[in-house]
């Protein structure tokens, strides 16, 4: 029986925006790109934003799905630390935006689960 490519077709979809959304609207990126990092913020975001589309493209294409797959899922672990940063900057920001920067991290392990499906069902 073949497996549905539709949870494949959606991850690429998925990864495909926020791509393109680091380049449409990159400031609220930049917010999470750690100080510490050399280079500037903006740097930072467009590089990611070119991986989240090389990643998308990777799990789109059935014949590199696998490994796309399993970038998406290391892609999802290496923005863990940014995610980290929102909440922690949220400290005292309104309540919506605390919850939704609280909200982001527990969510980054479904979406790591969710790409590992992809890689094993490729």
């Amino acid at each position: 029986m073949a497996t549905s490519q539709r949870p494949a077709h959606f991850l690429a979809g998925v990864l495909g925006t926020m791509g393109v959304l680091h380049f449409a609207v990159p400031k609220p990126f930049d917010g999470l790109i750690p100080r510490s990092l050399p280079g500037s913020r903006r740097a930072w975001t467009y590089g990611s934003g070119v991986a989240e589309l090389a990643v998308g493209v990777a799990v789109a294409v059935p014949r590199t799905r696998r490994l796309g797959g399993l970038a998406a899922a290391l892609l999802f672990v290496g923005v863990f630390p940014g995610n980290v940063k929102m909440a922690v900057d949220a400290g005292r920001a309104p309540l919506p935006r605390r919850a939704l920067a609280y909200a982001r991290l527990p969510l980054q392990w479904p979406l790591v689960s969710w790409a590992l499906k992809v890689r094993n069902n490729a």
